[in-house]
């Protein structure tokens, strides 16, 4: 079988592991506090990552659950994923701790042994919208599903102090699946014929992507073609921060570095990677 752009397959049962590990080394008061998503807490997230795992199951037993009536729009459906999310959440909160912990670890290879047994390049039953896409096949959407393990785990750590989740072989794919948003974040940005932006993240990967401007519409390039108009540089902490909507973009502009077209620029400071 042909390679998938960004294998995430072999990442989820130890960031699964790191998670269970996290969490069975919190004291009560970490349980509590809060973290980059707004106002959920530590526990919040654990049990909002539950909530994944038990709509996985529901699908692999053919149960789609109650259907909005209303969706019409991509805010249409953010505002649908949030109701359900807060829903749980809300809900989840008269269980402990230790139970979060057992029904995570009881479900979680089900989950895995799902995804594993996808045809990565057939269809996905949901497209990956926060790239634009109306149908997206499996392996981008189990490469996004990675994205939302890794980043709310992210999000308790950086909460409890804890030793955060950097490492090449974790973030690598992280970031590029994120940067799959990038020519959807220009959709609406138009620059002369054949301008390039180039955008960089350092530390701990080295990593760069090029996007040119032609016939209308934004698309991906190799790294040798041409001269870019503007060339974005910023840190992986930075960069899986902004592109979850956890730094305001005031904040961004300081972290960041822009050479060349300012406001060729602009657009990635408000580019999510996230349904939000």
């Amino acid at each position: 079988m042909m390679n998938v752009p960004i294998p995430t397959l072999h990442l989820f049962l130890p960031l699964d592991q790191k998670l269970i590990e996290l969490l069975k080394s919190l004291s009560a008061k970490d349980w509590k506090k809060l973290t980059l998503a707004k106002l959920w807490t530590v526990k919040d997230l654990a049990a909002h990552l539950l909530d994944g795992n038990l709509r996985v199951l529901a699908l692999m037993q053919n149960y789609t659950g109650d259907h909005p009536s209303q969706i019409h729009s991509y805010q249409n459906l953010v505002d649908y994923l949030n109701s359900l999310n807060a829903d749980w959440v809300r809900a989840m909160k008269r269980v402990s701790p230790v139970t979060l912990i057992e029904l995570l670890e009881v479900t979680q290879q089900s989950v895995i042994d799902y995804y594993h047994s996808l045809e990565l390049w057939a269809p996905a039953q949901f497209p990956v919208s926060w790239a634009g896409q109306v149908q997206s096949l499996n392996w981008f959407h189990i490469a996004r599903e990675y994205t939302e393990r890794w980043h709310h785990q992210q999000q308790m750590r950086e909460a409890v102090g804890k030793e955060v989740i950097m490492e090449h072989p974790f973030f690598s794919p992280l970031i590029n699946t994120f940067m799959m948003a990038l020519p959807f974040a220009y959709r609406d940005t138009t620059a002369k014929d054949d301008a390039i932006l180039s955008v960089s993240v350092n530390e701990p990967s080295q990593e760069k992507w090029r996007i040119r401007y032609r016939n209308q519409e934004w698309h991906f390039i190799s790294e040798t073609d041409g001269m870019p108009e503007v060339t974005i540089e910023m840190s992986g902490d930075t960069a899986w921060k902004l592109f979850t909507k956890a730094l305001p973009e005031t904040a961004v502009k300081q972290k960041i570095q822009i050479t060349g077209n300012q406001d060729l620029a602009q657009p990635i400071l408000k580019m999510v990677s996230v349904m939000a």
